[in-house]
């Protein structure tokens, strides 16, 4: 007879198939090794020297990049623990847009040193109580590095927002930052409301069009779709624009009919009525002054023919996103069905053309007076991975000035904020009594692996960096930083390189809520997975086949 074993302590109370991790061992540390491998991942990619990752996604698609965002996002991080700091990481790209390597980077180094505290006896309580004080601080310090004038600024004045741009948009792309943070801040000013706060990322849109090189992008005040125009007209000057999102086509009757034709007269008349039909409701858009349609739907042939006849320009846009912004650029209305057009709702271009730009038939409509509202530019680049490449790096751009328009303080960049902030940390770390003041002192510690990483990907001698670093700012100089092209400590503001308050604001703070998230978890109970194919299995499965 076989004695089956009983299950005992928790495991008696949880189904078969869970799993229980407790203790500093098992639940602590092991979270705190998850963290610190993802903050690895993301850490060379730091700065304007940063590597770049190639990650392949489950659908096959090559992403080629040193954003921090784009890599954990196509990762798939299964690890509950590594998942709180991406979540952050997140966050701080939907809150600014820029800084989520900070992000997760700085949480990676805060839960590495809070494990040596762990292995030194400190209770996790103490560490988090630490590390509380310790970002209290920190903003603290942060609000009195702010540049002083930097409070106010003309978001219009291109100068202004190109100094605060650059930093965000170097990280992405080192060297071509000039030329990018030019035509963002172009298109930028362009579609910025009277009242700036009110700003729209999504008015800014990306053209991206393989061929040439950045030197040969541009701004177009408007729209560009990449589409052909749907007739033989391909070009119309201050053209008033009429939007219909069901298509350009005979409607079908909602109920079905019989129709019972008993000679071929009738045949020819019925057919005459249909052609009649279309041409009325055509005419009556071309008497309304419309030069241009713009469908949303298919267009129908017998359509197409009448809009050659009255000289009207047809484009067909598939995505009724795109229509919408359309809509928005023209300031037209769209009409669900092909109907006469009130004046009101028509809307107006200066110049609407088919054009082809290396090898690519585009359609520009362009809106050079006042009141646009969107405005497009026109990446050009060698392969798609760069192309996305510098999309990313706009949209970091764009989101920068979105950012620049609430809050338009700046600090010092460069790693002279982060060696500030670790040595005043680490003056008031001394001046605590208690427990708190081990976790303090590292977390002023952990500061430090901003210099020592921008010094590492860029090839010099970290350690002789920090200590530079050091002696500057103890002698009184909070603006010195690293000058990465010389390899040698500058004042920032001779090397023009600031960033934003709120990024490190925000970056900081998520930062320390997801170490403190992951120190206070001490137990984790995982279920047994749930049945049916597991997408990875499905997926070596299909390769197996392959391979036969």
């Amino acid at each position: 007879m076989t004695m089956s074993m009983q299950p005992y302590g928790i495991q008696s109370m949880l189904k078969e198939g869970y799993r229980h991790l407790s203790g500093l061992d098992e639940a602590v540390i092991k979270n705190i090794e998850a963290c610190k491998e993802l903050s690895t991942i993301t850490r060379t990619s730091l700065g304007p020297n940063g590597m770049n990752k190639m990650v392949i996604n489950h659908l096959d698609k090559l992403f080629v990049t040193n954003d921090a965002a784009t890599i954990v996002n196509e990762l798939e991080i299964q690890h509950p623990a590594a998942k709180i700091l991406v979540l952050a990481a997140k966050a701080q790209q939907e809150e600014i847009g820029d800084g989520a390597n900070l992000t997760i980077s700085f949480a990676g180094e805060l839960l590495q040193n809070a494990e040596e505290l762990i292995r030194m006896g400190l209770h996790p309580s103490e560490i988090i109580c630490g590390y509380n004080k310790a970002i209290i601080k920190v903003v603290e310090v942060l609000e009195q590095l702010v540049e002083s004038g930097s409070e106010t600024m003309d978001v219009r004045s291109k100068d202004e927002v190109v100094s605060r741009m650059r930093a965000a948009v170097a990280s992405k792309q080192f060297g071509q930052e000039e030329i990018i943070c030019s035509l963002v801040a172009d298109a930028c000013i362009q579609v910025c409301p009277k009242n700036p706060t009110n700003f729209n990322v999504d008015n800014v849109r990306v053209a991206k069009l393989l061929g040439g090189g950045l030197h040969n992008s541009c701004i177009v005040r408007g729209m560009v779709l990449k589409s052909d125009a749907v007739g033989s007209i391909k070009r119309m000057e201050k053209a008033k624009v009429a939007v219909f999102a069901g298509g350009v086509d005979t409607t079908a009757t909602e109920t079905k009919g019989t129709v019972l034709i008993h000679s071929a007269e009738q045949l020819e008349n019925y057919a005459k009525t249909e052609e009649a039909k279309v041409e009325e409701l055509i005419k009556a858009v071309a008497e309304s002054g419309a030069k241009v349609i713009v469908s949303g739907g298919s267009v129908g042939e017998m359509a197409l023919h009448f809009c050659e006849r009255y000289k009207i320009m047809v484009l067909k846009i598939s995505s009724k996103f795109e229509l919408r912004r359309f809509c928005r650029a023209a300031g037209a209305v769209a009409h669900l069905k092909l109907s006469r057009p009130s004046p009101d709702d028509l809307g107006y271009v200066d110049s609407i053309s088919v054009e082809e730009i290396g090898g690519v038939t585009v359609t520009i409509a362009r809106n050079e007076q006042g009141g646009n509202s969107i405005s497009t530019v026109v990446l050009r680049g060698s392969t798609d991975s760069i192309l996305d490449d510098l999309e990313r790096a706009v949209d970091d751009g764009v989101n920068t000035y979105k950012a620049m328009c609430r809050d338009s303080r700046i600090v010092p960049g460069a790693a002279a904020t982060e060696i500030e902030l670790a040595q005043r940390l680490k003056e008031y770390a001394n001046a605590e009594t208690g427990l708190d003041k081990y976790a303090i002192s590292k977390y002023a510690e952990s500061f430090e692996f901003v210099p020592k990483t921008l010094a590492d990907n860029a090839g010099l001698n970290a350690m002789e960096i920090i200590a530079s670093l050091y002696t500057g700012h103890g002698s009184g100089n909070t603006k010195l930083g690293i000058d990465l092209e010389e390899g040698a400590c500058k004042d920032v503001s001779e090397t023009k390189v600031w960033d934003l308050f709120a990024t490190k604001l925000f970056a900081l703070k998520y930062a320390s809520d997801a170490a403190c998230t992951v120190l206070r978890v001490d137990q984790i109970i995982m279920a047994k997975q749930a049945g049916g194919p597991r997408r990875d299995a499905a997926a070596a499965a299909g390769a197996g086949a392959e391979e036969d």
